[in-house]
C-alpha cells in the first residue's frame, strides 16, 4: 500500500543517510518516477526530505532528522504489522495500537492520497475464517501473544483428541500463526531445550543420545493433536541447537500459566519459513496410504470441488490416459479406510475403487446399506437397517 511505501522511504533515508532515487526504487521494487512522487508527498506532509544535486547527490533527511514512525509510540510500533487487520489485532491484544497506527499513517498523507487510502479501505475487506465455521474461542490468545513478545516460558494444559484429560507442557513460545481463521502457537519444548544445552558439553556418546532425544521431541502437534508419523516427524528441524518445536492449536489450550524468567529467542528461527515447512510435512504425514481409483468424466469435474487439495494434486499428477468411455485411472493418497470411504462417497457412482481391497469392500458395503435403506418403504416402525461398521 502507498502508506507502507512512504514509511519505507522515510525509514530508508533515516537508516542509510543519503540515497539516490534509483537506489530507493531498486530497494522498494518501484519505478524512479514513483520515488519522485513519494518524496514530494513526504515533503508536502512536513517531513524534512531534501534533494542534493551532483554526482554525490541524492535524498536525505535534513539535520539528521529522526522519525519515530510518524510519531508512533512503542506499543503502536509493536502493532504496525497488524495495521489494516482489526480483527486479528483485537484478538492479539493490539487493537487500540493498530487503530492508532492506521490513523497516524493516514494523517501523514497529503489530502488527495488520504482520500485514495480511505477509498481503498472501503473497497477491500479481509475475512479470514472459512465458510460454515464458527470463530473458535481463544481466551488465552492475548496472554500467549504477550509471552511470545516478551520471551516468557509458558506452562499449558493442552486438550489433545487422544488424551481426554489433557497433557501438561512447559514450552518456550516462538510465534503465533493465524491460518484459515484458526490460531496456532509455535513453541519449543522446554525439555528439548535443556537436552540441547547439555549436549554442548557432553562427550560424543552423550551427544548422540541427546540428539536422538531432541529428534524424538521434535514431533509436532497439529490442530487436532495428531502427530505426523514416520521419518517426517523424527526429522523435524529444531528451532535452536537440538530444540524440538511443536505446533499447538490455541483454542485447545485449557489452562495457561506464565512461568517466571525469560529465555533467549533463537537467532536463526524464522517463523514464516518454519510454518511453510511444517504445514507441508503435516499434510504429507496425514496421508499414510494410497488407493487406485477410476473416475468418470463427471467425477474428474467434481473432484476439485469435493476432495482435499493434496488429493487433487495427486489425482492430476498420476492420472493415466482416458479409456474408451472417458474414465481415468489414478492414485490418491488416503488417511484411512474410514476417511477415504467418506471422502469418495461424495462422488457417488462417478468413482470406482480398484485398490486396496479393504476400501473397495467398504465402499460396496456403504452402497449396499444405502440400497437396503431406500429400497424398503419409508420408515413406519419397521426394523432399521444396521449399517456395516468400518473403522
Amino acid at each position: 500500500m502507498r502508506a507502507d511505501r512512504l514509511l519505507s522511504v522515510l525509514l530508508l533515508l533515516q537508516a542509510r543517510g543519503r540515497l539516490t532515487a534509483r537506489e530507493i526504487a531498486d530497494e522498494l521494487a518501484v519505478s524512479v518516477r514513483t520515488v519522485y512522487r513519494d518524496v514530494e508527498s513526504l515533503a508536502g506532509a512536513g517531513f524534512p526530505v531534501v534533494a542534493e544535486r551532483g554526482s554525490a547527490g541524492g535524498y536525505r533527511l535534513l539535520g539528521g532528522y529522526r522519525t519515530s514512525l510518524t510519531g508512533l509510540t512503542a506499543g503502536e510500533s509493536d502493532s504496525l504489522p497488524l495495521a489494516g487487520l482489526p480483527a486479528a489485532a483485537e484478538a492479539l491484544g493490539f487493537g487500540p495500537g493498530a487503530a492508532a497506527v492506521e490513523r497516524k499513517l493516514l494523517a501523514a498523507l497529503p489530502s488527495g492520497n488520504r482520500r485514495r487510502a480511505q477509498h481503498a479501505r472501503r473497497l477491500f475487506h479481509l475475512d479470514a475464517p472459512g465458510w460454515f465455521r464458527d470463530v473458535e474461542p481463544v481466551p488465552h490468545l492475548a496472554e500467549v501473544a504477550g509471552a511470545v513478545w516478551e520471551c516468557r516460558p509458558l506452562r499449558l494444559t493442552y486438550l489433545r483428541w487422544r488424551s481426554p484429560q489433557g497433557v501438561v507442557r512447559d514450552v518456550r513460545p516462538l510465534g503465533v500463526v493465524l491460518k484459515s481463521g484458526t490460531w496456532y502457537l509455535v513453541a519449543a519444548t522446554a525439555t528439548a531445550t535443556a537436552t540441547a544445552t547439555a549436549t554442548a558439553t557432553a562427550t560424543a556418546t552423550a551427544t548422540a543420545t541427546a540428539t536422538a532425544t531432541a529428534a524424538a521431541a521434535a514431533k509436532v502437534e497439529a490442530e487436532d493433536g495428531a502427530e505426523p508419523a514416520g521419518a517426517a516427524a523424527a526429522a523435524e528441524p529444531a528451532a535452536d541447537a537440538g530444540d524440538g518445536v511443536r505446533v499447538y492449536r490455541v483454542g485447545k489450550i485449557h489452562h495457561l500459566e506464565t512461568l517466571p524468567g525469560t529465555f533467549p529467542r533463537p537467532d536463526d528461527f524464522d517463523l514464516a519459513d518454519y510454518w511453510a515447512g511444517w504445514t507441508a510435512r503435516y499434510e504429507a504425514s496425514v496421508y499414510r496410504a494410497t488407493a487406485t481409483v477410476r473416475l468418470s468424466p463427471e467425477g474428474l469435474r467434481m473432484a476439485p470441488f469435493r476432495l482435499a487439495p493434496a488429493v487433487v494434486r495427486s489425482l492430476r499428477s498420476t492420472a493415466q490416459e482416458p479409456d474408451v468411455d472417458g474414465w481415468v485411472r489414478a492414485r490418491l493418497p488416503i488417511e484411512s479406510i474410514r476417511h477415504a470411504r467418506g471422502d469418495l462417497l461424495v462422488l457417488g457412482a462417478e468413482v470406482e475403487v480398484l485398490d486396496p481391497p479393504e476400501l473397495r469392500e467398504a465402499m460396496a458395503a456403504a452402497a449396499a446399506d444405502l440400497t437396503a435403506l431406500y429400497a424398503a418403504r419409508p420408515w413406519e416402525g419397521r426394523s432399521p437397517v444396521v449399517a456395516t461398521p468400518w473403522c
